[in-house]
């Protein structure tokens, strides 16, 4: 079964929302609220223990009814049942989009059963001190060596997740910059230090430029054997592992049904393994997997993703919202941000339709935002008082890992307060720079606690969030030629780095850049 192809804006369902967003752009929300008592019951999903609270956005039961309508005429339900069943929806490169079976364990496939235990036995093993270094002292750091989903993923989750941390220091190495990968370097020890290079084609240019590098810095501090017992690879080429000294054993699978940027959930989440021990990474797997029935079962009006996908076609869409901010309530989801940028920008910042035609509405929000209550004082003024229209995701907790309940309660106070005011801003006649005109829409999602678990849940909400996105833009969300385009000019300005004569494959603009580079202008 492939995805069903349907024009959104030539639905019945588009067009009722346009005409719908003319009686409700005005529409003031501290009007809405006064005009439903109930409105706050009305507009929160309640699920486990996640409660979204989207009763501060620009919607009523009308808008509600009208995007399940549109989600049903775009025959969502079945581009659902297409994503878990295994069918090719990745269309333009002939993939099945099975990041969800990597954490289904009810009905898993018995490669991934046999992957899940090598990482288990191998983080293990590491933690315990049976796996050591080639001077038999224990495993101290553990370098990650990859790029994008390789990097984004493994590194968020774990800067999340530190207070489960097993005691072994992980660090990234994505960007190609030499100077980054030397900054790593001088904080380690090669004889207590574990390399991790992930990369599907293991061809990467920068993962294996920063690869090379470390292992020649490796074999300066130590010797060639110990290359051995030092390196391992996640990969789908075992040849290419085999050839850069890895040997097979310490070799874990990559699948071409699994995206990169869905990395972290099959074996490139070895070094979360390694950070907060196996048993921790299963149950974010478990959490992620909750969220995969919830969204697989759950009719519309009760489904989280597909709610929080449709408010985003509606802002998108509808009032000409180019960005979306998520701001968590949590300085350990302070790279949150920057993994969601690469899911949903690399996901459906596209161009072209399902039916291969131009799209003719917008399609890719911008996802951007940090930490609360850094944020606070920095972009917060923009979102208050600027002339942008912003929906804003709040993500906090009601409880606090270490219980500074003085600390927690002063944090939770501000995203409540923020969400606040930005519906219902402040007047002030006498002093117009001190006005605020609120009416600014927002979503709080509220958690019990930063757990595996609920990190897990909090990640697949927004797999689907962008899932839902896409199949209403008649996108496909799964590829990212993109990326490669990019890769393509990079090589061929690098084969014509040190040449004199100019190459017509290159613009005089990059090529006077080049010359000063090189210090020939």
């Amino acid at each position: 079964m492939l995805l069903p192809k349907i024009d959104p804006t030539a639905t019945k369902s588009w067009q009722m929302l346009a005409d719908h967003y003319k009686t409700i752009q005005s529409r003031h929300l501290t009007k809405l609220f006064a005009d439903d008592p109930n409105r706050a019951e009305t507009f929160g999903l309640q699920w486990q223990d996640v409660y979204v609270d989207f009763s501060k956005n620009k919607v009523t039961e009308k808008t509600l009814d009208l995007l399940y309508g549109l989600a049903n005429e775009v025959e969502l339900k079945k581009a659902i049942t297409g994503l878990f069943s295994g069918e090719r929806i990745n269309e333009t490169e002939n993939r099945s989009v099975l990041h969800t079976a990597l954490r289904d364990f009810d009905a898993m496939k018995p490669e991934v059963v046999t992957a899940l235990a090598k990482m288990k036995q191998f983080s293990e093993e590491l933690h315990s001190g049976k796996r050591c270094g080639y001077s038999g002292k224990k495993i101290t750091d553990v370098v990650n060596i990859g790029i994008g989903g390789s990097h984004l993923g493994p590194d968020m989750v774990c800067t999340a997740l530190q207070n489960y941390s097993k005691h072994v220091r992980v660090h990234f190495i994505s960007n190609i910059d030499g100077d980054h990968v030397q900054t790593i370097l001088d904080t380690i020890q090669a004889e207590t230090t574990l390399f991790i290079i992930v990369s599907k084609s293991f061809s990467t240019q920068e993962t294996l430029t920063n690869a090379r590098a470390v292992k020649k810095w490796f074999v300066n501090q130590a010797t060639p054997d110990a290359v051995l017992s030092h390196f391992v690879a996640v990969s789908a080429s075992p040849e290419k592992v085999r050839d850069f000294g890895i040997a097979p054993e310490n070799t874990f699978p990559m699948w071409d049904w699994v995206g990169g940027r869905f990395s972290l959930w099959g074996a490139a989440g070895l070094s979360i393994c390694c950070a907060i021990g196996y048993d921790n990474y299963e149950r974010l797997l478990q959490g992620a997997h909750e969220v995969d029935t919830h969204f697989k079962t759950a009719p519309f009006a009760k489904n989280i993703p597909v709610t929080l996908g449709l408010l985003s076609v509606w802002y998108n869409n509808f009032f000409k919202a180019e960005t979306q901010a998520v701001i968590p309530y949590a300085e350990a989801l302070q790279k949150l941000v920057p993994y969601l940028q690469q899911a949903f920008m690399e996901s459906n910042g596209k161009g072209t339709d399902r039916n291969g035609r131009p799209v003719t509405y917008d399609t890719g929000s911008i996802v951007w935002g940090t930490t609360g209550t850094n944020a606070q004082h920095a972009f917060f003024q923009l979102l208050h008082q600027g002339t942008k229209l912003i929906p804003t995701e709040f993500i906090c907790f009601k409880d606090s890992f270490y219980k500074n309940e003085e600390n927690h309660s002063l944090l939770l106070t501000n995203c409540l307060a923020q969400s606040e005011a930005l519906m219902n801003g402040k007047s002030n006649t006498t002093d117009k720079h001190r006005h605020f005109s609120g009416d600014k829409p927002s979503t709080t999602i509220l958690f019990q606690s930063l757990s595996p678990i609920n990190l897990g849940k909090l990640l697949a909400l927004y797999e689907h969030k962008l899932f839902v996105e896409g199949i209403v833009w008649n996108i496909f969300s799964y590829d990212q030629w993109g990326v490669e385009l990019g890769k393509e000019i990079a090589a061929s300005i690098a084969a014509n780095w040190d040449k004199t004569s100019q190459s017509e494959k290159i613009s005089p603009s990059t090529q006077i850049l080049m010359q000063k580079i090189n210090g020939k202008n």
